[in-house]
């Protein structure tokens, strides 16, 4: 009906019809006020439409992967620079485009941020495997120790489900 067209135009909604067809004039109006008309003849293919789309609104939830681990061997103070952490990654990989990293003193975690720099001998790098020696800083936080854990995260976003 014109009225069920107007309707969904004014809220911005979508006409979902099961076994029926449009009114001639409903259908030409749901054109012109750009609303759309989704018709069903079975109604597990209705039913898994609109499943979708309300997984489509769900905000996604967010989980935690841990990328690589690195324990902190000496501690060099430069100048402009401020404190780098020579470091040896004991597993994964330390990532400067990882989403963030964390510092690990006595199984507690005491600063949460992200990589300054990342290098390897002088080079600037991507990112550094287990088993080599990297130097690495962190954004706003100069009290590492020898003996720390630079643990480096991503945070994927999985898509909710129904």
């Amino acid at each position: 009906m014109e009225s069920d067209v107007l309707l969904a135009a004014a809220s911005r909604a979508i006409i979902i019809g099961f076994n029926i067809r449009p009114e001639p004039k409903a259908a030409a109006l749901a054109e012109q006020q750009g609303v759309d008309i989704r018709l069903y003849t079975v109604i597990y293919d209705a039913i898994a439409d609109i499943k979708a789309a309300m997984e489509g609104l769900l905000e996604p939830t967010l989980k935690e992967r841990t990328l690589g681990r690195a324990e902190v061997r000496q501690v060099f103070t430069i100048p402009k620079a401020g404190v780098v952490a020579g470091s040896y990654v004991l597993d994964g990989t330390i990532s400067r485009g990882s989403a963030g990293v964390r510092v690990i003193r006595d199984n507690v975690v005491v600063y949460q941020g992200k990589l300054a720099s990342l290098r390897r001998f002088k080079d600037d790098v991507r990112d550094v495997q287990q088993g080599y020696e990297c130097g690495l800083s962190i954004e706003n936080f100069n009290d590492v120790k020898v003996g720390d854990i630079i643990e480096a995260y991503a945070i994927d976003k999985i898509a909710a489900k129904l």
